[in-house]
């Protein structure tokens, strides 16, 4: 079966002996896996869920009981004061979109103290010039980049306590940087030096990629808001679309009037039948990120003994589910995506190709043979084609399906001998 689905002797040799290798590490992801699954249990109970939640509504979705509930289970899966949970949201960019304009007024300063954010928030902030950026708006973007894989506390700890920074932002895992993605220690101890100095500020995280990867979320460690896609970790791989936003309720409401509209708010927004999807997600969400995070950890120590640049090491404690394998070389990278696209459930005949992708400024090529379009809790692998030709590997609804994609993708590369 191995042999039809294009994996070499070879490669499968190797892999038993990296599932040898990788076993206490599995055994970690377990122990967080059931951490979490007790946190979301505990949710559903103490909020009763029930049949009743799984209905529609339409139009406005007036007194929509499921939406509501939904939005109190993440609150209290993610320890937050309130959320805000809808189909209506895009995607992750779209969430973070929603709260920077609902934050940040004309005149304000929005911060970035991890580098430049992600590639699609270019326009947003207007990095990249559009007429409806936060720019066009008056309102002042600054950053600071890390320094070693580290933030600079110095710089941060001098700018915030000049008391005129309105927001800081945090991107909790890497985008399509070459910085690693930031651990809670590391977050929780710049927060702590931003309190020391500044009661005010906002912090907003970007958290996608990064729920229930560690038994904590930053809002645990002292974050104000956070933010993250629905078909990424909390969904679960149920969840067709949506995405979240978690926090202090005054913050969270007014995200909720920029989506909806000032004076309607929470209110309105119906579901159109998606409860019991999200629902599920959240259910699912704990053992979907275990599965991921075991796929990532056997595909970094595979590639690894096979002689390619990995991040994180497959032993190195995991802040997010995105794996990094650097090449350093166009073909070889063009290749494994190609080979990821051929070990998938969806368009596994499709050959993906680079491509000038709205929102990115290089070309960029996506892997992704998925149920739902765009879910990076599936397996995917994508990457901007430009030095030092590094791809973004996350997903794995099961560890199973993730390792027989990988095994799949480095077949294919290994077969076609690259130079």
């Amino acid at each position: 079966m191995y042999q039809t689905l294009g994996i070499n002797k070879e490669i499968l040799t190797l892999a038993k002996k990296v599932e040898e290798e990788v076993k206490d590490e599995f055994k970690k992801v377990d122990e967080i896996c059931e951490y979490n699954s007790l946190k979301v249990l505990n949710a559903f109970q103490k909020y009763h869920v029930s049949d009743i939640h799984f209905n529609s509504t339409t139009g406005y979705g007036y007194s929509d009981i499921g939406r509501d509930t939904i939005e109190k289970i993440f609150a209290d899966i993610l320890h937050t004061e309130d959320s805000l949970v809808r189909s209506q949201f895009i995607s992750g960019t779209h969430a973070l979109t929603v709260a920077l304009f609902a934050f940040l007024r004309p005149n304000d300063i929005f911060l970035s103290i991890s580098g430049k954010p992600y590639d699609t928030l270019d326009e947003v902030i207007g990095l990249v010039e559009n007429a409806s950026s936060l720019k066009s708006y008056g309102v002042q973007y600054e950053q600071i980049d890390m320094l070693e894989n580290d933030f600079n506390y110095e710089a941060i700890q001098k700018r915030v306590a000049q008391n005129d920074i309105k927001l800081i932002e945090i991107q909790r895992s890497r985008g399509y940087s070459l910085r690693d993605s930031i651990s809670l220690e590391k977050i929780e101890k710049v927060i702590k030096t931003i309190r020391n100095v500044n009661e005010n500020v906002i912090i907003m995280v970007d958290n996608c990629y990064g729920e229930m990867v560690d038994i904590i979320e930053p809002t645990d460690i002292g974050a104000d808001i956070i933010i993250g896609s629905l078909i990424k970790n909390l969904g679960g791989g149920i969840a067709p679309n949506g995405a979240y936003i978690a926090g202090k309720k005054q913050l969270v409401e007014l995200a909720a009037q920029r989506l909806t509209a000032p004076g309607l708010g929470k209110e309105v927004g119906p579901t159109l039948g998606i409860n019991k999807q999200f629902l599920q997600g959240i259910y699912f969400a704990p053992h979907v990120v275990a599965n991921s995070l075991k796929t990532a950890i056997f595909a970094s120590r595979l590639l690894e003994t096979l002689g390619y640049d990995v991040n994180p090491k497959y032993q190195q404690k995991r802040t997010d589910i995105v794996q990094t394998i650097t090449f350093h070389n166009r073909e070889k990278l063009i290749r494994f995506c190609q080979g990821i696209q051929m070990g998938s459930p969806i368009d596994s005949n499709s050959i993906p190709e680079p491509w000038d992708m709205p929102g990115y400024t290089d070309q960029v090529i996506m892997a992704a043979g998925a149920f739902t379009q765009g879910s990076s809790i599936e397996l995917s692998c994508d990457a901007p084609i430009r030095e030092p030709y590094m791809a973004f590997l996350q997903g794995g609804l099961t560890y199973e399906y993730g390792k027989i994609g990988v095994l799949r993708a480095v077949s294919y590369m290994e077969d076609n001998n690259i130079s």
